[in-house]
């Protein structure tokens, strides 16, 4: 079943001859459960396809149906409550706020976003954290930890309110590549183990056999790969 359906979206920057035209009626429906990858190279409109179906921006035409509402029916305040609830992002910068540990860094999204009992949000926050193996760092800042134990809290940051959607923006970019492969490996697993939908942009081709679908945005349209192999299911 769709948890996320977008109809001939279409995007373009700049007016008269400067005017760029970077999507042009891209479609694409996809499934929970699946981490699903966007390559292309840079400025190719990786992260503006993101922000269309993420409801941060705006297309020129199309729908996005996203759990089954259609985002740009909605107002703004509806949208912001829509990806509040439903929705987790990372990035490649990290956004994590440096006076904070990880663990509070998690329990703020819980007890301030969503009202949760402080016992409650430091059960669920031990839980994510030791999932992606960072329970022995919870009382640390990031000050203190690694570029890839940052971004484990940011991906756990994402997924411990459970969301339906979950958008990353390269999210290993900023990491070598032995921290990378760690941290993709962990959001794949947890893909799978939340039944969410990971919708991961990168121009990494080393991220390729983590996918479950693959595709590529090519002067502005959009191509699913082919299977990317049956190594794809054993990654860990």
């Amino acid at each position: 079943m769709s948890v996320l359906l977008a109809e001939n979206l279409s995007r373009s920057f700049g007016q008269g001859d400067t005017r760029v035209t970077v999507l042009r009626e891209v479609s694409l429906d996809l499934e929970r459960g699946q981490f699903v990858l966007l390559m292309g190279p840079s400025g190719s409109g990786k992260s503006t396809l993101l922000a269309l179906l993420s409801g941060l921006a705006r297309p020129d035409t199309g729908i996005v149906l996203a759990l089954g509402q259609d985002l740009w029916s909605m107002t703004e305040k509806q949208r912001e409550r829509f990806r509040l609830r439903h929705c987790g992002f990372i990035f490649q910068g990290y956004n994590l706020f440096p006076s904070l540990t990880a663990r509070e860094q998690l329990e703020m999204v819980l007890r301030w976003g969503e009202g949760v009992p402080p016992g409650e949000a430091r059960q669920r926050v031990s839980e994510i954290l030791d999932e992606l193996g960072m329970l022995d760092k919870a009382n640390l800042r990031p000050g203190e930890l690694s570029g890839g134990e940052k971004q484990r809290v940011a991906v756990a940051r994402a997924l411990v309110k459970n969301p339906e959607l979950c958008f990353a923006d390269e999210p290993t970019s900023a990491l070598d590549w032995t921290s990378g492969k760690q941290v993709v490996a962990m959001m794949r697993q947890a893909t799978h183990r939340h039944n969410t939908l990971m919708f991961v942009v990168a121009h990494d081709t080393r991220l390729i056999p983590f996918a479950d679908r693959v595709f590529h945005l090519v002067d502005g349209q959009l191509v699913e790969a082919a299977s990317v192999g049956p190594s794809a299911g054993e990654v860990s």
